[in-house]
């Protein structure tokens, strides 16, 4: 009797499963267009906590009040395998018109807005309007002893942005969450 181990030279077969092989985590833009109707957001992201799916950011607006249509802009971390699942999931899911993976189509613009108060005088409160420049931040309100930006951009830009502002009197942020759009005349 010849029995086929793990550690058997023959190599052909095995009876144990083969090893699983791990994924990269990804981030992903998807965007998804609803009926503009209560509830509807709820069970959206009802299906990510259900599930232990995370939320990086999320931004909802309508943009059809004819249709009475929103958008919901979801950015998500996940495997290759649970971006499909939770993209599979949406698509099924009544109120969903469309789910549009935005990474994927890689001809997406991602833009967020950020409001940054810095409490700052004298050389910090200079440096702050030199690196808000520097940043095309505009500085929307002012004080003596304070400002408050607004910056436009890539998520990474605003975060750079935060973390020079530290230093010289970070006070507050508040940022809208990443909203995406894909390039060229077609539509979702």
């Amino acid at each position: 009797m010849n029995a086929i181990t793990p550690h058997s030279s023959s190599g052909s077969t095995s009876h144990y499963p083969s090893a699983h092989v791990a994924q990269a985590i990804e981030t992903h833009t998807l965007a998804v267009i609803v009926d503009n109707e209560p509830g509807v957001l709820a069970r959206v992201i009802g299906l990510f906590s259900g599930r232990g799916y995370n939320i990086e950011s999320l931004t909802v607006s309508e943009t059809e009040h004819q249709r009475h249509l929103s958008r919901i802009t979801v950015v998500t971390r996940g495997t290759p395998m649970v971006i499909e699942q939770i993209k599979n999931q949406l698509d099924r899911m009544v109120p969903v018109h469309r789910v549009v993976d935005m990474t994927v189509s890689g001809r997406a613009i991602e833009r967020e807005l950020a409001m940054v108060k810095v409490r700052g005088k004298g050389d910090h409160r200079v440096e702050a309007l030199r690196l808000a420049d520097a940043f095309r931040a505009r500085v929307i309100d002012a004080t003596v002893e304070s400002f408050v930006f607004e910056i436009t951009g890539a998520a990474d830009k605003i975060d750079q942005f935060v973390s020079l502002m530290l230093p010289l009197g970070l006070v507050e942020v508040s940022r809208t969450g990443i909203v995406a759009i894909a390039r060229g005349p077609e539509g979702m």
